[in-house]
């Protein structure tokens, strides 16, 4: 059933803003309420988006900070690079925190939103099993807790589709019931990019809306709905059928491009025609010109990217083809990534946890 699933469909604007052509060099701004900074540090690209009130209005996203981490450290499956990702999303997180005016020892509560049973969708389950949970501590031995750590809880409300509760009334219990001064909400994400798949992961102090990702979109878990900040960390997943399909036509239209504008190069005699080893980059440059695409895809070549989705979503909606996709190595991906994402956590939250321990809980 559709409603066991919790995906979260919420749109990436940091890269966002890069689609749309916004400057993003570092302090620059679209001069009318969004401002994108950008920066690459250890393989790993980070762009900041900050959007105020005449920005929200303007492209229909709540007021916020938007962090993005860009790195291929899952997919890769690099031990290194995994171990650099875990650090840079726990200064980045410390920072988000501290722009929310959470203080060092304020209560957490950590929420794994997502369904267990399901691969794509379990990364908050898993996250919540790593952290360090010591909110009990606090209460009952507080003697034993070392100075550089704060009370923590967590917990996993599953999803609507298996309890039949909604999701944002059993985290508005538990706030009540334990008062927590913020919340972390973890969550797997819908893409509107085939190559954002496990490759980012996405903070923002805006709230989310679990499962609309597949149209099943619940009450939203926001500063608004609890009245303390909430703090959500999302990584894509899982891709529809149109995206992917769409996106697939792009990559055509940039292979020809590409092939038109290199076809005259002597290296090419040289080069088979598919050599199954070479990894290949097709930018927003290989792509071709309206009248080079009219040529390859006919009336089809001239859609724009919007226009395009639509069109596709029309024929597979109501063939019941617009499937949810997910890469083979989900398993194995969706383990790494919980261990980065929860160390991460663990680092930002506990400043005492010292470097050396942290990096060994690394496979």
């Amino acid at each position: 059933m559709e409603e066991n699933f919790d995906y979260t469909l919420r749109t990436d604007l940091a890269l966002e803003a890069q689609e749309m052509n916004v400057k993003d060099e570092p302090g620059s701004s679209d001069g009318d309420g969004v401002e994108v900074h950008e920066n690459e540090k250890n393989d790993i690209k980070i762009t900041y988006v900050t959007v105020d009130e005449a920005g929200a209005e303007r492209i229909g996203k709540k007021a916020g900070h938007y962090v993005t981490l860009e790195s291929l450290a899952i997919r890769k499956q690099d031990h290194q690079l995994q171990v650099n990702l875990s650090k840079t999303l726990s200064g980045q997180l410390r920072k988000l925190m501290n722009e929310c005016g959470i203080k060092e020892m304020d209560r957490g509560l950590i929420v794994g939103l997502g369904n267990a049973n399901v691969t794509p969708d379990a990364l908050g389950p898993l996250v919540t099993e790593e952290v360090y949970v010591t909110t009990h501590l606090f209460e009952l031995h507080p003697e034993t807790v070392s100075d550089g750590y704060r009370p923590v809880s967590a917990f996993t409300p599953g999803v609507m589709g298996v309890t039949g509760i909604e999701t944002s009334d059993m985290v508005h219990g538990i706030i009540e019931q334990t008062k927590p001064d913020f919340v972390l909400v973890i969550d797997a994400l819908a893409s509107r990019s085939i190559n954002r798949i496990n490759a980012t992961i996405q903070l923002s102090d805006t709230g989310i809306h679990p499962g609309s990702g597949v149209g099943n979109k619940r009450k939203e878990i926001s500063r608004e709905t609890y009245g303390i900040p909430v703090i959500s960390i999302g990584v894509p997943t899982v891709v529809d059928a149109v995206t992917i399909t769409s996106d697939a036509i792009d990559y055509v239209l940039k292979h020809f491009g590409r092939e038109w504008r290199e076809k005259d190069r002597p290296s090419n005699a040289l080069s088979p025609a598919m050599n199954p080893f070479e990894r290949k980059t097709l930018t927003a440059e290989d792509h071709p010109n309206e009248e080079q695409s009219k040529a390859v895809m006919g009336m089809f070549g001239q859609l724009e990217e919007a226009e395009k989705k639509q069109l596709i979503k029309e024929v597979l909606t109501p063939l019941g083809h617009n499937l949810m996709v997910t890469p083979k190595e989900v398993d194995s991906f969706i383990q790494d990534m919980a261990h980065v994402i929860a160390k991460g956590i663990n680092g930002a939250l506990h400043p005492g946890i010292e470097d050396g321990e942290a990096q060994s809980y690394f496979k």
